[in-house]
């Protein structure tokens, strides 16, 4: 992309309506992140809030020096819980390791179901083993997509010490708690796993029985 079209970019990012502003952040996947980073700097406090979540995701996906401390001054203070939902959620396709802690607290302390999710989540891509007593304790949540995100994120970071606080679900009213406890389990090889497996793989929901089988498959290679 020729400086010029970073120039076009940059223009539409601080002047343009709002399809303008959404196609320049699109446009910066195609961007080195050194050139891409100054520009979604832009939108960060864009009054549109779907421009703020493209920019925020964009910080996750082109590291540079900068963007952790920016994601993580948006987790911290911004007072859109969606856009601290996106924060936590960019700390984790970011993949720094000081993320780690903070992410940890959010999950512990966010007022929002949605950020505490999101942190879950990224907690399994920080793959940090440390993290189990944040997520085994994310197990209790009243909200089930946090115990579906703190299940997955325990086979994300190979817990094999979690095998049995997870199997606990495996008779869950919710098919997709026991699709995600199908997914974690084929990151943990074991007999429990192996045979808890084999229980869901003759699950009512096809998704589930099918989740289970490929991770069978997974562990038998």
């Amino acid at each position: 992309m020729t400086q010029l079209d970073i120039t076009d970019l940059s223009q539409k990012l601080e002047t343009g309506d709002l399809k303008d502003r959404k196609l320049a952040l699109a446009a910066l996947r195609d961007v080195p992140a050194e050139q891409a980073v100054p520009l979604i700097k832009k939108a960060l406090n864009d009054q549109n809030g779907q421009v703020r979540s493209m920019a925020i995701f964009a910080l996750g996906i082109k590291p540079t020096d900068e963007c952790y401390e920016l994601l993580l001054k948006i987790l911290q203070s911004d007072p859109d819980y969606g856009i601290r939902a996106d924060a936590a959620g960019a700390l984790g396709y970011l993949e720094d390791p000081r993320a780690f802690d903070p992410l940890v607290k959010a999950l512990y302390e966010d007022v929002d179901w949605l950020v505490r999710f999101s942190a879950a989540v990224s907690l399994g891509n920080l793959k940090n083993p440390q993290a189990h007593d944040a997520l085994i304790a994310a197990l209790d949540s009243k909200e089930v997509v946090i115990q579906q995100a703190a299940i997955a994120a325990l086979g994300e970071i190979k817990d094999l010490s979690a095998i049995d606080n997870i199997l606990a679900f495996a008779q869950s009213d919710d098919w997709l708690v026991r699709q995600r406890l199908a997914e974690a389990l084929g990151n943990l090889p074991s007999e429990k796993s192996t045979s808890a497996l084999r229980y869901l793989a003759k699950d009512d929901h096809s998704q589930v029985a099918e989740a289970a089988q490929i991770s069978l498959n997974r562990l038998a290679d």
